[in-house]
């Protein structure tokens, strides 16, 4: 303070003006004194102020955003929650609701007995048996194979894959979900879709309903249940409909491939032994079975859609057998390169064509198509006014029919486009 207030001359004596100022001290030191007072009192005041304004206001202005307290992100995380407990509850229910209904189906056939041999069916097929294994005599019946299916009626009827029944030397078993082992007849086999349908003695099975696949929407949830790879039964997958009208070729483990067209793609888990099993909606539904998987990919399974197959099972219901409806005629897709190569006026339809053989009409004598007129190089372009591509095939579209239905097909002739009728007969 002294040296703050003192102004020394050269001397280090206090000189008349000097003394002056020192007269002043006392007043300069009291205001100094009241300003210090006064700010301190203005920063306390005014913090307890703010605490007061901010207890007063704050909890109204920070109350509009979320980061405000934890109220908001609690509530937001409890409805997230709760929407999964919802929606796993209804995949539970699907499950518990549905599984009664599916069935494992056993293969069996009698094989040569070889000493050593294991009883695994990859020894069997691919002929791998044991080093040591030689030749018996006889036979004796080892399981070779296993498929799911689901009970359409209540007194047995069953839903499979065909080319899980496609043996007819095989013996077929099905396993019930409660163990129960019964023996199973084939009903029929569908030339044109991979469906087969079964039957078992009994009563009061639980059934499935096959619903609407037409509704169906890409990212909508599906649950599959099946017996994965043969030997785990009753194996749920859920997943979505990840793709809609797809076709694909599917080679059956013994050889042979099948075009498969308009069907479900899912990315719900499908492995061997899921085949023929129910592809289901979250209301329980069927609206598929399962048929095939994409080898060398994961998470790319397919079902044929429900619509196909009802069909399919009223038929079996009503006369108990498997009618296919057909018109009689070979042909070959067309596509631009074809258009291009046999300058043709259409790159879509078919085209009525002779096989390799002398054998092989394009037109099969006395065919419903021969009946109607149609002959060799006919390009037959619409059925039913939806025109026939590589998402609407020929065969596909007219197995959606009936026999005995009468179409009506959009012909190209000589030049000319006209219209045919055509009554369908069944396929022999």
């Amino acid at each position: 303070m002294e040296n703050s207030e003192l102004n020394p001359n050269q001397t280090g004596e206090i000189g008349p003006q000097t003394e002056k100022k020192a007269k002043k001290k006392p007043f300069a030191a009291v205001l100094v004194l009241a300003i210090l007072i006064s700010s301190s009192f203005g920063a306390v005041f005014g913090f307890i102020g703010g605490s007061l304004g901010q207890k007063a206001l704050g909890s109204k202005i920070f109350s509009k955003f979320p980061f405000s307290n934890g109220q908001q992100s609690a509530k937001s995380s409890s409805i997230v929650k709760q929407q999964l407990v919802e929606e796993d509850s209804a995949v539970i229910d699907v499950v518990d609701k549905s599984s009664p209904s599916v069935v494992s189906i056993v293969i069996s056939k009698d094989v040569p007995k070889v000493r050593g041999f294991s009883g695994d069916p990859f020894e069997y097929f691919f002929g791998i048996p044991n080093q040591d294994s030689q030749e018996q005599g006889g036979t004796q019946k080892q399981t070779i194979g296993g498929g799911t299916g689901f009970f359409i009626t209540t007194d047995g009827m069953i839903v499979t894959n065909k080319h899980v029944v496609s043996d007819t030397t095989a013996d077929y078993t099905v396993i019930t979900s409660d163990d129960k082992e019964y023996v199973a007849k084939v009903l029929a086999r569908d030339p044109v879709n991979d469906i087969a349908v079964i039957k078992i003695e009994g009563a009061d099975f639980p059934v499935l309903n096959l619903g609407n696949s037409s509704k169906l929407k890409i990212g909508q949830t599906v649950v599959a249940i099946g017996n994965s790879l043969g030997e785990f039964s009753n194996t749920v997958s859920k997943g979505i409909i990840s793709g809609l009208k797809r076709t694909v070729t599917a080679g059956g483990g013994l050889g042979g491939s099948e075009t498969l067209t308009n069907i479900v793609q899912t990315d719900a888990a499908i492995n061997p032994g899921n085949s023929g099993g129910p592809l289901l909606d979250i209301s329980g539904e069927v609206i598929g079975v399962n048929v095939a998987m994409a080898q060398g990919a994961q998470n790319i399974g397919f079902a044929i859609p429900s619509d196909q197959i009802s069909r399919i099972v009223d038929q079996v219901k009503k006369t108990g057998k498997i009618t296919t409806p057909y018109i009689g005629v070979r042909y070959v897709p067309v596509d631009e390169t074809l258009q291009k190569e046999n300058n043709l006026p259409y790159n879509y339809g078919v085209l009525v064509a002779r096989g390799q053989k002398i054998t092989d009409f394009a037109v099969i004598p006395g065919s419903p198509a021969d009946k109607a007129g149609i002959s060799e190089n006919d390009i037959i372009l619409e059925l039913e006014g939806k025109k026939i591509d590589d998402k609407n095939t020929l065969t596909g579209m007219i197995s959606e029919h009936n026999v005995g239905d009468s179409i009506t097909l959009k012909v190209w002739h000589k030049g000319n486009t006209q219209d045919v009728k055509v009554v369908l007969e069944e396929r022999k």
